[in-house]
């Protein structure tokens, strides 16, 4: 994620803006605690970074290990915005949870990948046949070996998934008691860096490299809140922009806030940041088609409608981030 040097103060639009958003003054907004999910080394490293983490509100962070537990949090309104990766929204939408997408951005997808030990006999997605492959469920790389496995004429009964979360998967890979793991960064560039790990397979031509900011509905329906929503996700935006031009900072301070490597973070940066995309069309229909391909695999029992799930009362704000050089 990327944006620009110095503390930015961000005007809000006080005009309302779709549905549940109303005028908020400066002084409502200073009432506002605003809720944010976040997981290491993410939006609230990359503000700071930025220097974007000054806002007319107060934000309480909460941390998670991966998006799906992070929109369980929003859904029950436990937090009220966060961020998470293209699959998360997909299995939260199958459960009716009480969440909107309200901004995205793309990344690369050479950074999704599925990893094998240095040393593997596996050669080609096809050798997967059979084996035991961790990913954590309902995340971004849960997507990616479904699409890679499809692309290669599988499914995914024809392997073993093992339902780890990242920290858990890193652990029974390097011990090899997986014979591959499917992950996205920073985790890609560590196990590269760190345990001689080979891509198998990476997104190209598979992934869509989306991610998203999802809001409480409850959030979304309350004035205040929604109008500092607004303020985050642009300041987000902003951030991703930064960290695109400044990517030696940003891995500087990635590694400062989750421990790992300097060099793995750089690999990380160098791979290519999330920089804010419009909310279009495009991306829904990108994302129905991965959620359609989770039912036909029959991991999701009922078509979910992703586009029923999307809020772009922030389209404006965040065009003009978009279009500002």
């Amino acid at each position: 994620m990327r944006l620009r040097n110095g503390i930015l103060v961000v005007t809000l639009a006080l005009s309302a803006c779709g549905t549940g958003t109303s005028a908020t003054s400066g002084d409502d907004l200073a009432k506002v605690v605003l809720k944010v999910g976040d997981q290491k080394g993410s939006s609230k490293a990359l503000l700071t970074a930025a220097g974007l983490d000054k806002a007319p509100y107060r934000i309480e962070w909460s941390t998670f290990t991966s998006g799906p537990p992070e929109l369980e949090a929003a859904s029950s309104g436990a937090i009220d915005v966060g961020a998470v990766g293209n699959t998360p929204p997909i299995f939260a939408a199958a459960a009716n949870a009480k969440i909107s997408i309200v901004s995205s951005a793309k990344g690369n997808v050479t950074s999704d990948a599925i990893l094998v030990p240095g040393d593997s006999p596996l050669r080609s997605v096809q050798d997967l046949r059979g084996k035991n492959v961790a990913v954590a469920k309902g995340s971004s790389a849960h997507g990616q070996i479904l699409l890679t496995l499809k692309a290669a004429g599988l499914t995914t009964k024809d392997l073993k998934l093992n339902f780890l979360q990242p920290a858990d998967a890193y652990a029974a890979f390097t011990q090899k008691r997986v014979d591959a793991w499917a992950i996205w960064d920073p985790y890609t560039s560590q196990a590269q860096q760190e345990a001689n790990a080979r891509v198998l397979a990476d997104g190209t031509g598979t992934a869509n490299g989306y991610t998203f900011q999802v809001a409480s509905k409850a959030a979304l329906t309350d004035p205040g809140k929604s109008a500092a929503i607004r303020d985050y996700v642009t300041r987000i935006a902003k951030a991703e922009k930064w960290s695109d031009t400044h990517r030696d900072d940003w891995a500087k301070a990635w590694s400062a806030d989750t421990g790992l490597a300097t060099k793995v973070t750089t690999a990380a940066t160098n791979a290519g940041p999330d920089l804010p995309v419009a909310l279009n069309d495009e991306v829904v229909r990108s994302e129905q088609q991965l959620a359609d391909t989770f039912t036909d695999d029959r991991t999701l029992t009922s078509k979910v409608d992703f586009a029923a799930f999307v809020d772009k009362r922030y389209a404006a704000d965040l065009d003009a981030v978009r279009s500002n050089s």
